[in-house]
C-alpha cells in the first residue's frame, strides 16, 4: 500500500476547514441553537458533497505503517453504547449462532457466518485511527473486503449506499457506495494479530482507515443496500454524514 507525506496538504486544510464548523460543534454536544443549528446542518451537507464527489479518490490509500509502530493497548479507547450504559461491552444475542445478514436491494442476499467470511479474500493492514474527538491510535486490522462480499450479493444498479446495524443498543450509520468498495474498507475480525475482542467490537465490526472512528461501526448484524442515503446514531445528532479523512 502506498505511503503518503508528512505534515498538511492544501486537501487537508480544505477539508479542515468544511468540516471544523460542524463536526466540531457537534462533538460537543452543541447544536447552535434554533437561529444557527439549520446553518450547521447546510455546512455539513456541504461539507459531505464535497467530500464525496470531489476530495473522495477511490484509489487514494492511507499510509500502512510497520507493525512496531502500533499503540499500547492503553492508548486506544474502546466505546460502546452498552458499555456506558451498564458497565460491560455487549455480546452478540445469538452466541455461537451469530450471523451477519447481508441484504436489500441485492440479487442474492447471503447470511454469512464467521467461518464463511474468514474463508473469503483477507486484508491485513495497520493503519491510523482518527477519532473526532481529537486522539489517534495506530493498530492492525484483518478481514475481508466489502466489496468481496457485495460481489457475491450482487447489488443491483438501484443501490447506492450501505447502512451497517450493529446489536450495540441500535446503533447504525450509512455509506455511501463509493467509499464502502474502497480496497481499505473491510469487515474486520481480527485486531493486532488476534481475534476481534468485544471492546474492539468482536465477532465482526466495519473499518477503513479513510473514516473517522464514529463511521466504523462495531457488533455487526446487518448490512443492506440502500436507494435511500441512511441516517445514523451520531449522523442524526448532527455530526457530519460523510465522515471522510
Amino acid at each position: 500500500m502506498t505511503d503518503q507525506k508528512p505534515g498538511l496538504t492544501r486537501r487537508d486544510l480544505l477539508r479542515l476547514g468544511l468540516v471544523a464548523p460542524a463536526s466540531l460543534a457537534a462533538a460537543c454536544g452543541w447544536d447552535g441553537g434554533p437561529v444557527l443549528e439549520p446553518r450547521l446542518r447546510a455546512i455539513s451537507r456541504l461539507n459531505d458533497w464535497i467530500g464525496e464527489k470531489l476530495l473522495h479518490s477511490p484509489a487514494r490509500l492511507a499510509r500502512d505503517y510497520p507493525v512496531a509502530a502500533r499503540s499500547a493497548p492503553g492508548q486506544f479507547p474502546a466505546y460502546s453504547i452498552v458499555r456506558n450504559e451498564t458497565g460491560r461491552f455487549p455480546l452478540p444475542p445469538g452466541g455461537k449462532d451469530w450471523a451477519l445478514n447481508v441484504g436489500g436491494l441485492v440479487r442474492m442476499p447471503t447470511r454469512f457466518t464467521r467461518a464463511m467470511l474468514e474463508s473469503l479474500p483477507r486484508v491485513t493492514y495497520t493503519v491510523k485511527h482518527h477519532c473526532v474527538e481529537g486522539w489517534t491510535a495506530i493498530g492492525s486490522w484483518s478481514g475481508v473486503p466489502v466489496s468481496a462480499v457485495a460481489d457475491l450479493v450482487q447489488p443491483t444498479s438501484e443501490a447506492r449506499y450501505l447502512r451497517f446495524d450493529s446489536f450495540d443498543n441500535r446503533y447504525a450509520n450509512g455509506w455511501d457506495l463509493t467509499s464502502a468498495m474502497h480496497p481499505q474498507t473491510i469487515l474486520a475480525y481480527a485486531h493486532n494479530d488476534r481475534p476481534l475482542m468485544p471492546d474492539h467490537g468482536a465477532p465482526l465490526r466495519l473499518y477503513s482507515p479513510i473514516k473517522l472512528g464514529y463511521k466504523l461501526t462495531k457488533y455487526l448484524t446487518a448490512m443492506t443496500f440502500t436507494r435511500e442515503r441512511p441516517g445514523g446514531y451520531w449522523e442524526d445528532q448532527g455530526y457530519p454524514w460523510l465522515g471522510g479523512i
